[in-house]
């Protein structure tokens, strides 16, 4: 008969750690860039839903918000716009995967005639790689 306790030793829980440590090391990194690079597309989505938003804007209102208005006249009425038959957007106002403010900007010397994008992960202007301005730059 035995009477000794059944289990690990400590010899062997190190070993399972280590292993668990050494596969994390190499997992870990992988993941968090697609997390990164999740939220440039996830900015270039909004920035798109946005355009469409300020695009169903300017057939009702006959023009853009202009720079003062922001993109809030596409969720709130102004007094001083006719014709608005908002909301544009089905909830409030998105901020950016990074939780900043989108910048826009109208009058602007591209395709659109506005601007707007977000700094990128750096919340700066210009950038590269997941710092990288994204969206209708100016």
């Amino acid at each position: 008969m035995r009477t000794g306790s059944t289990g690990f030793s400590l010899i062997e829980l190190l070993v399972v750690l280590v292993i668990m440590g050494m596969l994390a090391g190499l997992v870990g990194p992988r993941l968090f860039n697609k997390v990164d690079s999740s939220k440039v597309k996830t900015a270039q989505t909004q920035v798109k839903m946005l355009k469409a938003a300020l695009q169903s804007f300017r057939l009702d209102v006959g023009r853009y918000p202009s720079s003062e208005e922001g993109l809030k006249v596409l969720v709130y009425k102004l007094d001083s716009i006719k014709s608005w038959d908002g909301p544009y957007l089905e909830d409030e106002l998105p901020q950016d995967p990074w939780n900043t403010p989108y910048v826009y900007d109208f009058g602007s010397d591209n395709l659109q005639g506005f601007a707007l994008y977000s700094y990128g992960a750096d919340n700066k202007e210009g950038g590269e790689g997941l710092d990288a301005d994204v969206g209708y730059l100016p």
